[in-house]
């Protein structure tokens, strides 16, 4: 049995950074534990790029992010004292809103008309998101890879709205820069790509399964080709190709290194030893320039063989320094 929650929350003519004006974003999102009364017992975990807000969830089996074990009852974010929110990524594909919504001003789906997203506006919907649930005040922003880039966001943009920040195998900068040509390099020669407006053409749901394939044995998911094969197509199945540009876009426009002195709480970073993406040879320039802007910042190395994957499958090994850091928090 899982005490987990799902709702969803619409907020209506949402205004982005760049200036445009989302007519209705949609979050969903699932919630353990209960809210005290004061509104500030909550902890926000953040998801990964292609993964979704089913991660907190007991028994989750997500192959990229799942941290059932690090959230429940007793665990290190312990649902028995904590009231744990985790928002599905406006733009992402798991219920918010994201290019194969309706756009109620066409009828039609946004598809390649979808207007670019920031992380800064990714967290903002978070921030309204929380306010309507009441939540006052987190203990913390936790979250790996692209939850990490939110968790530093979280940080930049709401300074004095958490008591410290949680960054997990990810970096205060994008991995790379060719994100975007990257992907266009798979689903170009798609014959239904058609500049993403797919909808009505068959979808490109084959190319996604083979991107899946390749990016979750990037990340060191060791499976058979046969399982693999399974759990792609799965993925391919409920995952919009959209939202990997939006989110992709985002990412390449994300850079919060310029902004550490905005940073007013503690900061608990992690990496995995096998993580090609966001290696540990990261720790020292990140932490060193956290420190320099005056941010208190210390650094867990997560040894582990899962790459990418480490801070769900040894969730374990550094479950003890993510409660030892909340109860430095909650010590003030």
């Amino acid at each position: 049995m899982t005490d987990a929650i799902h709702a969803t929350f619409t907020i209506k003519d949402f205004r982005l950074t760049s200036g445009d004006i989302l007519p209705e974003a949609t979050i969903a999102y699932v919630t353990r534990g209960q809210l005290g009364p004061d509104g500030r017992n909550a902890i926000l975990v953040t998801h990964g790029y292609t993964s979704g807000h089913g991660m907190i969830e007991s028994g989750a089996g997500s192959s990229e992010g799942a941290w059932s074990t690090l959230v429940g009852p007793g665990a290190a974010i312990d649902t028995d004292r904590y009231y744990v929110v985790c928002s599905n990524m406006l733009g992402s594909s798991y219920g918010s809103t994201n290019a194969a919504s309706i756009d109620p001003r066409t009828g039609k789906p946004y598809g390649s008309k979808f207007p670019h997203l920031t992380v800064a506006d990714i967290v903002t919907a978070q921030h309204r998101l929380l306010t309507h649930l009441g939540v006052n005040h987190l203990r913390a922003v936790v979250g790996p890879s692209y939850g990490g880039f939110q968790a530093f966001q979280w940080g930049v943009t709401f300074p004095d709205f958490m008591d410290g920040i949680v960054p997990v195998v990810t970096s205060p900068l994008p991995p790379q820069s060719d994100r975007i040509a990257g992907l266009m390099k798979w689903f170009a020669p798609d014959p239904n790509w058609n500049n993403g407006d797919y909808y009505d053409n068959g979808g490109v749901k084959e190319t996604m399964t083979q991107l899946r394939i390749d990016t979750l044995t990037r990340y060191g998911l060791a499976k058979s080709a046969e399982e693999l094969q399974r759990i792609a197509s799965a993925w391919a199945e409920v995952f919009d190709a959209n939202s990997l540009f939006i989110l992709g876009r985002a990412m390449e426009a994300y850079d919060i290194v310029k902004d550490y002195g905005k940073i007013r709480v503690p900061v608990l970073y992690v990496l995995s030893t096998t993580d090609a993406l966001f290696p540990p040879t990261l720790a020292p320039g990140v932490i060193a320039g956290l420190q320099a802007a005056g941010v208190d910042a210390t650094y867990f190395e997560l040894e582990s063989e899962h790459g990418h994957l480490a801070s769900g499958a040894d969730a374990a090994k550094w479950a003890p320094a993510l409660r030892a850091f909340i109860a430095k928090l909650e010590a003030g």
